[in-house]
């Protein structure tokens, strides 16, 4: 679970059923975790799936909800969320800076070999942004503070080309 404390500090919680995966095998069968979180390949694979491209997906959660106040895919009912989740579209604010779209739609594919490995995320643009430049990093404070915590339905049609 992501949270952000008073001093917006951002704090994850609920990591008990972390695994540190070593070596080129990155194989796994478990599905634990928070529901929100979930990538598309846990939710369709009866088999195993790559646990470091499905932290990739992860991250993509993360960053959105910190950059957006909400969650990315959401909805009380898990049947629904999930089969939001399989689709793989959610809505970017225009209020999100270039950078920080491209970053969550290289992080959010659908496809897990599609997605940015982790030294691919670690050279993105977004992360060597200036300070001159702050508003490449997302949204203002303020913009923050004023967004509602649930996620708004979305009708807009997605490009079926998510690449920058």
């Amino acid at each position: 679970m992501l949270f952000l404390s008073c001093r917006t500090h951002v704090k994850l919680e609920g990591l008990e059923d972390c695994r540190v995966l070593e070596g080129e095998d990155d194989s796994m069968s478990y599905t634990y975790g928070c529901p929100a979180y979930i990538s598309p390949e846990i939710l369709s694979v009866s088999s195993s799936y790559s646990g470091k491209q499905a932290d990739v997906w992860s991250l993509g959660v993360m960053l959105y909800t910190m950059l957006v106040g909400r969650y990315p895919f959401h909805d009380p009912d898990p049947a629904t969320l999930f089969s939001k989740i399989r689709r793989g579209h959610c809505c970017l604010p225009e209020s999100l800076s270039p950078r920080a779209k491209c970053l969550l739609r290289s992080l959010l594919r659908k496809e897990p070999w599609d997605r940015l490995t982790a030294a691919e995320v670690l050279i993105h643009p977004w992360f060597h942004t200036t300070a001159t430049n702050a508003q490449e990093t997302g949204v203002s404070e303020q913009e923050v503070g004023s967004v509602e915590q649930t996620v708004p339905s979305c009708d807009v049609e997605e490009e079926d080309d998510l690449f920058c």
